[in-house]
């Protein structure tokens, strides 16, 4: 029987704190979100590694505490807020001028707002021209996040496969988790992967087809990293 051709539909990734999933790898960055507002600084950095959950603690926290995205060009109108609440997403790669982020920052720490920032790196690793600002990110509270354990991993395997009404084997969860590259992203691409498999082949989740898919996310694996800097299609993180 040929194969269906599936339609790849989009399927958002939902940052309520409700689907929020807890271990030991993101549990203290979680408790320093959700003791907002009672900080006892008044930013907080939240650092890991590309796909450790910054973006949906910080999305939590902006729901929670109904904060806005800082935005170049717009930094006086944000600390004209009385009690001003800014999300500063990827700090150690800002849009923001080092100028922009120390008033901000600067303002934070003197009880005028507050401040959730995530980076992949440290304030301590950051090179910045304004020693100050250094200084002042050093001083903040640090939450660091580790590249997710089994435990938060198989939950999150769990809910997209739950979100996208797929039944799928606890013996299957662990057989994924055990295999595949260890980041929430990659658990979103393979779900997503998964998915599309078993509408085209026409089969039920098995140990079969998720070794097909395992295997095909290995080789674009390998692909990437063998594309040469020059290459037109290449990009760096």
């Amino acid at each position: 029987m040929p194969s269906q051709l599936p339609l790849d539909l989009p399927h958002a990734a939902s940052h309520a704190r409700e689907d929020l999933i807890i271990s030991a790898s993101n549990r203290l960055a979680v408790e320093a979100v959700d003791t907002w507002p009672h900080w006892q600084h008044s930013v907080l950095v939240i650092v890991g590694p590309p796909g450790a959950g910054k973006t949906h603690l910080a999305n939590v926290w902006a729901e929670r505490a109904g904060a806005r995205i800082a935005e170049a060009g717009a930094m006086a109108a944000h600390l004209d807020q009385s009690g001003f609440r800014i999300v500063v997403d990827d700090l150690d790669r800002s849009h923001l001028s080092e100028t922009d982020l120390f008033g901000l920052v600067n303002a934070a720490r003197l009880g005028a707002g507050s401040v959730l920032a995530t980076s992949r790196t440290p304030p301590a690793g950051m090179t910045f021209t304004l020693s100050d600002l250094r200084s002042r990110l050093c001083a903040a509270t640090i939450a660091e996040l580790g590249a997710p354990d089994d435990d938060l991993l198989a939950g999150v395997l769990v809910k997209l496969f739950a979100d996208r009404q797929l039944d799928i084997a606890p013996r299957m969860v662990r057989y994924l988790a055990e295999r595949m590259e260890r980041s929430l992203d990659s658990a979103r691409r393979v779900v997503a992967a998964v998915d599309r498999e078993a509408l085209a082949s026409k089969e039920r989740i098995s140990t079969r087809l998720l070794k097909r898919v395992l295997d095909r996310e290995s080789e674009a694996v390998r692909h990437q990293a063998v594309v040469p800097a020059h290459y037109p299609g290449a990009t760096e993180d």
